[in-house]
């Protein structure tokens, strides 16, 4: 029970949710624009500083069938490097199809394509995060090792 950070990887810029395992509710927080790794890896590192999130959780995207493609792989790394990083356990939720629903859900609220831009990651980091809480059992968490 607790806090749990969500992430929506992606290459150029990593959203940012937020929720609380009680209320099983999630909210976007943040979008991560940074050309280097140990740029993002700091700035997760000042969120988790900040949230003080008992779990961690990642998008992990695959083709509508279910298979793997490289960004699974690009993913599944990520997740291992918060885990190596931040001691912290990460699980992994399906990701398909977030980013058109995150889409959908801003043209609902008014805003086109430009002004939805910079939201479009933490709201999908959101999606992920609902999804996550919603799955009828967890991921199995990847434990940090001691």
């Amino acid at each position: 029970m607790g806090t749990v950070l969500a992430f929506d990887f992606g290459e150029k810029r990593i959203g940012v949710a937020t929720g609380e395992t009680l209320l099983g509710s999630a909210h976007p927080l943040t979008v991560i624009h940074a050309e280097s790794n140990d740029e993002r890896f700091a700035a997760i590192g000042k969120l988790i500083a900040e949230w003080q999130p008992e779990q961690l959780v990642v998008g992990l995207p695959t083709h509508a069938d279910g298979t793997p493609h490289e960004m699974t792989r690009l993913a599944g790394k990520f997740g291992e490097r918060l885990v190596r990083r931040f001691n912290l356990p990460v699980s992994y939720a399906d990701e398909r199809l977030t980013s058109l629903d995150a889409e959908a859900r801003l043209r609902e609220t008014g805003r086109n394509s430009k002004t939805a831009k910079p939201l479009l990651d933490a709201v999908a980091a959101q999606l992920i995060l609902q999804t996550w809480f919603e799955s009828p059992q967890h991921v199995i968490p990847t434990q940090p090792s001691a």
